[in-house]
């Protein structure tokens, strides 16, 4: 293991995954700060209010719908490393397949989804009208972001982070141009900004269809008219991996919503204080997801050859990083903390909560980048059911934490909910680190489970 750390080429190979996927998530939130700077300086508060709600309606619809990248990832970098070219051609169709038609039926049902969604709001009749004014556009943009989702999977499992962090830059720098123009330019408000992001995913969408046409020509993969027909008839492998990992993003959806909604029982400032850190929680994440994608490929990629060296390499150099990484990101809260809460919020009751609660995230990056990394190696290991299986046990860990605290003392409050994030990040790296163990030791991790 000591000696793949000296190989200069695999820590280079580490970073050029890694690395264009870490600048790609930053683009993410500057995007968002464009929309509520270009949105915030209309005359009424419900047009950023609406625009608010709608935007994370569509997040939350096509996040949950994640699973398209990852389980293409993991079966692109499986067939990539086995030089199985009908098999890239398959898993892209496939993907691609499975997107349009999920696209179809979100197309079809949007309106439900909205009437159910403000039925449960407390919002202003005008914060409504406008979150379904950007979601009833938005939505329109569903058939190429679940497309950009397969084809930077697809991408990425054949070992490009560059593209697709092109892709990305991309969408957001339209996104934001067309913003200025429609909104600021063009008065169109509401409609203007969600008429930019999805005229922004179509243009990500025609960039990377043109990538993967360029790695198809190279590639010499099989024509693709002539491959869609049978591509179909393995769609079942896929849509099993597919529904495993859409399983276990909901469970990790439901775990941060509790905590949103149980911290607003507990008053204003605490959970505007809980807005605040979960920033720092956003920033390990940012980190953390570069190196589990480089992991996905090149798992998948040394599990595709059926190399153990090659997989045991990668598991040392990308492990090696990411604790690297998440020590520095741990010194940056210890030393830093009070003062990055400052920045995000100058409210001094708001910053004394957030202060209280701090010493949980300076314990978070070194917990939980055990969590984003297995991730990363059952993904490219296509083991989607025991990521399903061990989120199951991870949450029932998350809720087990939080009553046992709150129900041992009224007065922990917040403190039940930050320990039971901190345990739930725990869990999720314990039980994928026992499987992976157990599995490597009987010599049944090199292979597939769905090969």
């Amino acid at each position: 293991m000591l000696s793949a750390l000296r190989q200069k080429s695999l820590h280079v190979r580490v970073f050029s995954l890694a690395f264009p996927m870490v600048l790609s998530n930053i683009t993410v939130p500057l995007l968002g700060l464009v929309d509520a700077a270009v949105i915030g300086h209309l005359d009424h508060a419900w047009y950023l209010g609406g625009v608010a709600i709608g935007s994370t309606m569509i997040a939350v619809t096509f996040w949950l719908l994640g699973f398209l990248r990852m389980a293409t990832t993991g079966l692109t970098a499986q067939a990539w490393g086995a030089n199985d070219k009908t098999g890239l051609a398959n898993v892209f169709l496939q993907g691609l397949t499975l997107a349009w038609l999920l696209a179809a039926v979100i197309l079809v049902v949007h309106p439900f989804i909205a009437d159910a969604v403000f039925s449960f709001s407390d919002a202003s009749a005008e914060v409504k009208r406008y979150a379904d004014e950007y979601f009833s556009i938005r939505i329109w943009s569903a058939p190429a972001a679940l497309t950009n989702l397969v084809i930077m999977g697809w991408l990425l499992g054949a070992q490009n982070a560059k593209k697709p962090m092109m892709l990305i830059i991309l969408v957001n720098l339209v996104n934001i141009v067309l913003d200025l123009l429609f909104v600021v330019g063009f008065g169109w408000k509401v409609q203007g900004a969600a008429a930019a992001s999805v005229i922004a995913d179509y243009s990500g969408m025609a960039l990377g269809l043109y990538f993967v046409a360029k790695v198809w020509a190279e590639s010499s993969l099989p024509s693709p008219l002539a491959q869609w027909k049978k591509a179909s008839a393995g769609m079942s492998r896929l849509a099993k991996l597919n529904r495993d990992i859409f399983l276990r993003s909901l469970c990790l959806q439901l775990a941060f919503t509790f905590m949103t909604f149980q911290g607003a029982t507990l008053g204003d400032d605490v959970v505007a204080a809980n807005a605040v850190l979960m920033n720092f929680l956003m920033l390990v994440s940012f980190a953390m997801d570069g190196f589990a994608y480089a992991m996905e490929a090149m798992v998948g990629k040394a599990i595709g050859a059926k190399n153990r060296q090659e997989l045991l390499e990668s598991l040392t150099a990308t492990s090696f990083w990411s604790l690297i990484i998440s020590l520095l990101i741990t010194l940056a809260f210890l030393l830093g903390g009070q003062s990055i809460v400052g920045v995000i919020s100058d409210i001094p009751a708001v910053r004394e909560q957030a202060y209280l609660y701090l010493p949980w995230l300076i314990a978070m990056p070194l917990v939980s980048m055990w969590c984003f990394l297995l991730d990363g190696v059952f993904i490219g290991a296509t083991r989607g059911r025991e990521m399903r299986n061990t989120m199951f046990v991870s949450m029932a860990g998350f809720f087990a934490i939080w009553w046992l605290l709150s129900s041992a003392n009224q007065d922990i409050g917040n403190h039940a909910l930050w320990a039971a994030m901190l345990g739930f990040m725990a869990l999720r790296g314990v039980t994928l680190g026992v499987l992976f163990v157990y599995q490597w030791r009987r010599g049944k991790f090199l292979l597939s489970s769905h090969s």
